[in-house]
């Protein structure tokens, strides 16, 4: 069976984006339900698969995360890999899904697991806000804060790759990505045509979707009155492409195959890295 890429709310788990797109794995209500039956289902699920990747927004509530790493601890398995990456929700679903297109291939799980940090680089992820009053993951400087409470003001807001905030207006913009991509947009409690009708555009952008608002957004952009946008790469071969195109190490802890300077399963960085008494895992739990 191939790697398990589990989400944490079935909002997180988008359609498919072609027909080898593998369903994701909603861990429902995992910090509520009795900890002996959220530890079994775990079990069941890494002995059907070999390995889990569970994809999860800094936006989650504390309670997940904490009932994550403490099922990962009790478990004591090097086979879940914990990945929080700084993305807002709906750049988050859409990393899940292409870790989910890439569950297809013949990726081994570390390499799977690493891929995700590889292709965060290419994904463009912001939203056009109502008030900028209550963001505090992007930085807003006391001038945009005072006008954010204006009557009708709305912000351009880009949080990855590189923080950008504008206050919309004729010349406002946002930089874009300087390859082809396609934009999925999420409307929350906002009216405005300016993410389909002009980002996009100036984008170059070559497909556009619409999706669902995760649960998750008006927290973490700090008010429901948004719309929420995405770029990044659909192509499977692409992809594909990208992760084994970068040189392939092992771990030297647990011994899978992993890209990048850090195991995503085990935490290990490779001897050396950072000094003798750091290459091996310090905290278990402490992954992604």
């Amino acid at each position: 069976m191939p790697t398990a890429i589990a989400v944490t709310s079935a909002d997180m788990a988008l359609p498919p984006q072609d027909e080898r797109t593998l369903p994701a794995v909603v861990l429902r209500d995992v910090e509520t339900r009795p900890l002996e039956q959220a530890l079994a289902d775990l079990q069941t699920l890494i002995e059907h698969h070999g390995h889990v990747i569970v994809v999860c927004s800094q936006a989650t509530p504390t309670a997940v995360q904490r009932r994550l790493h403490t099922l990962r601890s009790l478990l004591e398995s090097d086979r879940i890999a914990l990945f929080r990456p700084d993305l807002p929700p709906l750049g988050l679903a859409v990393l899940a899904r292409q870790l989910r297109q890439l569950a297809s291939c013949d990726l081994t799980p570390g390499v799977l697991a690493s891929a995700g940090r590889l292709l965060i680089h290419y994904i463009h992820s912001g939203a056009l806000l109502g008030s900028v009053a209550r963001l505090d993951r992007v930085p807003v400087n006391l001038k945009q804060h005072a006008k954010s409470w204006m009557p009708g003001s709305q912000f351009a807001v880009l949080a990855h790759p590189q923080p950008q905030l504008v206050r919309l207006g004729p010349e406002a913009a946002l930089d874009g990505p300087e390859f082809g991509t396609w934009m999925l947009v999420a409307k929350g409690q906002l009216q405005s045509d300016w993410v389909t009708g002009t980002l996009a555009p100036s984008w170059k952008v070559q497909g556009l979707r619409e999706t669902p608002l995760p649960a998750e957004s008006p927290g973490w952009w700090g008010t429901g009155r948004l719309i929420e946008f995405c770029t990044y790469l659909p192509d499977l071969s692409v992809l594909y492409q990208l992760v084994t195109s970068v040189r392939r190490t092992t771990c030297h802890w647990c011994g899978i195959d992993v890209i990048g300077d850090r195991c995503v399963f085990c935490s290990a960085t490779p001897p050396g890295l950072e000094g003798p008494h750091r290459s091996r895992p310090e905290n278990r739990t402490a992954v992604g």
